[in-house]
């Protein structure tokens, strides 16, 4: 069987490439494995932040492979959703950087919902066509209106009809919007900048605005007062402290 997944280590930061362009980077059971699977290690290898793309500049991801969920068994499906889910749920997993190449369709719309930054391709479109198809868009689409209003966000929903680049970037959807070839490449400078950061630094603060977003501030707010009896992070903002007294760059 073809590998579905393609890995590229730089430096501090992995570009994890979607690379079946002939389903338009649909996801079936052995990406879902492989994708959860290299997320899961990522942390302990030293990696400080993920970008996800899809091969081409087509599609970045139509969302799961339909024709191939037909021809397996629950079981397996469930399994592989289950291990997918998990590993991009984990608060303790990297940051992770979509680098929107293209037509981001259903669970592929959904798979840049759940990442922490979003670059597009100026020619990228996003939508969630599920309804069109009698699906409930449950792999975070239905977490639109945390993000964005709520009239627009039941547009995206309701109709299933695509929103460009420029829109997605206008209602924060996306955080950049490069010319298709610059893509990846400013992705993968937005990782390196993060993993030039505290890494508990940054995964206290991912987690806890991740958490204002879903579970609104209150919860948030009284988690964030507890941060700092973290004896590790307490370290780490030591040494970020001497550095910039000492004017050098911390050690992390």
């Amino acid at each position: 069987m073809d590998p579905t997944i393609i890995a590229d280590r730089l430096g501090d930061v992995v570009v994890i490439t979607i690379d079946r362009q002939h389903v338009r980077n649909a996801l079936d059971l052995a990406t879902l494995h492989e994708m959860a699977e290299i997320l899961s290690k990522s942390s302990a290898e030293g990696v400080r932040a993920v970008v996800i793309t899809g091969a081409g500049t087509v599609s970045f991801s139509s969302g799961m492979d339909l024709r191939a969920l037909h021809d397996t068994s629950q079981l397996e499906a469930r399994e592989a959703v289950t291990a997918f889910d998990a590993a991009m749920n984990d608060e303790a997993r990297v940051p992770l950087i979509a680098a929107v190449n293209g037509s981001a369709a259903g669970g592929g719309f959904e798979i840049v919902l759940r990442c922490d930054l979003a670059v597009a391709a100026d020619h990228a479109e996003f939508r969630l066509p599920e309804v069109q198809h009698g699906i409930v868009p449950g792999g975070g689409g239905t977490l639109l209106p945390s993000r964005i209003p709520l009239g627009v966000a039941l547009e995206i929903g309701l109709l299933g009809d695509p929103i460009t680049a420029q829109r997605a970037l206008s209602l924060g959807l996306v955080n950049r919007v490069e010319p298709a070839d610059g893509v990846v490449e400013v992705a993968v400078a937005l990782g390196h900048r993060i993993a030039a950061n505290g890494p508990r630094a940054v995964a206290r603060t991912r987690q806890l605005m991740w958490k204002t977003a879903i579970d609104g501030a209150a919860s948030a707010w009284a988690e964030t007062k507890r941060t700092y009896d973290d004896p590790l992070l307490r370290e780490e903002m030591e040494q970020g402290v001497a550095a910039f007294v000492q004017k050098r760059k911390p050690t992390w």
